[in-house]
């Protein structure tokens, strides 16, 4: 990280605040794929925690770089699906690792016992 000379608490990279919870954006006609990053952002999507995800290009760039952007009733459809109509009847199918993570765990631990076993065993014999 380059410092300047004059003062050394003073970096030449501005902050970045991704630890702080972001608001989400207010839910209106005419929306942006910059306020539907902020709901996903803000974690009114559920899909991750409530902070700033600082990404390489911003959302909707490709389409807009292939000359098909998104209209904004699209985008409209977009942020009500991903927060409202998405968890209205809540998670109802949990993943795979959620179902089987039980049977992964006593897997693990048993496979830790029987090598304490066979560790105690070997020592136990000189």
């Amino acid at each position: 990280m380059s410092t300047r000379s004059d003062n050394p608490n003073q970096t030449d990279i501005p902050r970045t605040h991704t630890i702080k919870p972001m608001d989400a954006p207010p839910m209106n006609a005419g929306s942006t794929t910059a306020q539907l990053k902020g709901d996903i952002d803000s974690g009114r999507t559920g899909d991750k925690n409530e902070v700033f995800d600082p990404g390489l290009s911003p959302l909707g760039t490709d389409d807009e770089a292939g000359g098909n952007p998104m209209k904004p009733e699209q985008i409209d459809i977009a942020r009500h699906q991903e927060s409202a109509a998405r968890w209205r009847h809540g998670n109802e199918k949990d993943s795979y690792a959620h179902g089987h993570s039980r049977k992964a765990l006593a897997g693990y631990v048993g496979f830790i016992a029987l090598v304490l076993v066979l560790f105690v065993g070997a020592f136990s014999m000189f």
